[in-house]
């Protein structure tokens, strides 16, 4: 039949053109080959899938304008310095990087001093860890009730719920009041309250506006849903900062009878703000294409006075090749480990160099720790996670299995010595296709004070025995290695 022959040849065209733009653009080969898989045995809609979820990389044309507009971002936060504009943005920091004083953390932070130029080592900070929404909303609702100047809230999901709204209200208020607020939310995270019109009812309020984060435009021929803003991150008057895993919706506090979901957020104090309000700065002024000059003003960095003892660099990736940091900084964190490594993430499926370096850590004798949630809030990820777990044991790292509630935090210590925190799972999307913003930490009590909350929730799960997961049904493999195939896409 002649609409069967026209089928087919759309068929190959579709596929011809996806087999094109993977061939174009250098990717992982088990990822290029299952979308081909995938283009091939779904006629049509496998392409569309392709165009929505498997393109990971920021479109040529559209990359070049935002590198431009983050060029101005940089070039206008250089002419701080140039100019001597009163408390601009080098001068807020105290005019230069900090040098670690011991050789181990001057190696092991050299790489991302290399890759990271526009984010340095900042000395002079302090850091408070936030157990889930129960302590981390208070503070976090304090800081903008007490904001003076401005307020820059930024999070991947606020929810259509009393938790987002009581956010909304507060953000608001401080709005009515004279502060300049400015709201950042992603697009697909935040989708229940984009449509359920929770934005819409804030939308005339003076001196408060919202943007939605989004690489998607039908009019413009993007469909590329893959590409989300996971970061989480709240600056009041450039002098305190929050960042970290929880989103703001009710899962993040406890209700009658519902835990909340476990996770970890940070309150920070000194230099380091500055480095958060600048990567807020940046991700807004690219949605936005506010002047950048106004965005880098003196009132948004004021200079900070010492805090704390902590080293901390701020480490921003995304999905373009000048972005892909955060395997980097796992892996090299991994590779400069003589002890321990202490790893949380709520989704485990890591690219094969992260894999080869945890087993490798555990060969020469590091204590490696894995702590994953017992049941996710994806099904799927839980049994893709397990496919890699008995090559893990075989080399001796120790995974625990985490009881609910859901373990959402992200969290790793090296040597009781480094830590890393953030927003950044240890997934292909976090490490390839999400924003993400995380923080590396030099400060012992600091990572001690992380340590003993990640020891609490290992103490809340149960370790896996290399024997006993050897015999487990054969029903689980079958399902561990099926959905282990889809890891790339997950």
């Amino acid at each position: 039949m002649p609409w069967l022959s026209w089928g087919a040849a759309i068929h190959v065209v579709l596929f011809a053109a996806v087999l094109l733009h993977v061939l174009r653009h250098r990717r992982r080969a088990d990822s290029t080959l299952l979308w081909l898989f995938v283009t091939w045995t779904l006629p049509v809609a496998g392409a569309l899938l392709y165009a929505m979820f498997g393109v990971d990389r920021v479109p040529k044309v559209r990359w070049r304008r935002g590198v431009q507009r983050r060029v101005r971002m940089d070039g206008a936060r250089r002419a701080a310095t140039e100019d001597m504009l009163p408390a601009a943005y080098w001068q807020s920091m105290g005019g230069a990087p900090a040098t670690p004083e011991d050789e181990w953390t001057r190696s092991l932070d050299r790489p991302m001093a290399a890759t990271l130029d526009n984010f340095p080592l900042l000395g002079g900070n302090r850091l408070m860890p936030l157990l889930t929404g129960d302590e981390a909303f208070p503070r976090m609702l304090a800081a903008i009730r007490a904001a003076e100047h401005h307020i820059h809230l930024q999070s991947f999901i606020i929810g259509n719920d009393e938790t987002g709204r009581e956010f909304m209200e507060a953000v608001a208020e401080r709005a009515r009041a004279g502060v300049r607020v400015r709201v950042l939310y992603d697009r697909f995270g935040s989708s229940h309250a984009l449509w359920g019109g929770l934005f819409r009812k804030y939308r005339n309020v003076p001196n408060l506006t919202i943007a939605g984060w989004t690489q998607s435009n039908l009019f413009r021929k993007q469909l590329h849903f893959n590409l989300r803003n996971h970061r989480k991150v709240l600056v009041t008057d450039g002098e305190t900062g929050f960042m970290g895993g929880v989103n703001l919706n009710a899962y993040s506090r406890s209700r009658p009878g519902q835990p909340a979901i476990q996770d970890y957020h940070f309150e920070m104090k000194g230099p380091i703000v500055q480095e958060l309000q600048y990567s807020f700065l940046r991700d807004w002024h690219v949605m936005t294409e506010e002047d950048p000059e106004k965005l880098l003003s003196a009132e948004h960095f004021r200079r900070q006075p010492v805090a704390g003892e902590a080293l901390a660099r701020v480490v921003n990736s995304g999905p373009s090749s000048d972005l892909q940091v955060a395997v980097d900084m796992f892996f090299n964190a991994v590779n400069a480990a003589r002890k321990q490594v202490f790893i949380i993430t709520p989704y485990f499926l890591p690219s094969e160099d992260l894999m080869r370096a945890l087993r490798l850590a555990a060969l020469r004798g590091v204590r490696v720790y894995l702590v994953v949630p017992e049941k996710s809030n994806h099904w799927y990820t839980t049994w893709a996670a397990r496919a890699m777990y008995e090559d893990l044991l075989e080399a001796g790292v120790r995974i625990f299995e985490r009881r609910p509630p859901f373990i959402h935090a992200k969290a790793m210590t090296v040597d009781d010595r480094m830590a890393i925190v953030g927003s950044s799972n240890w997934d292909y999307r976090s490490l390839y296709s999400n924003y993400e913003t995380s923080l590396a930490v030099y400060d012992a009590p600091f990572v001690t004070h992380l340590k003993l909350l990640m020891i609490e929730d290992l103490h809340e799960s149960r370790e896996l025995e290399l024997a006993v997961f050897k015999n487990r049904p054969v029903v689980h493999r079958y399902l561990e290695n099926l959905c282990g195939l889809f890891a790339p896409l997950l």
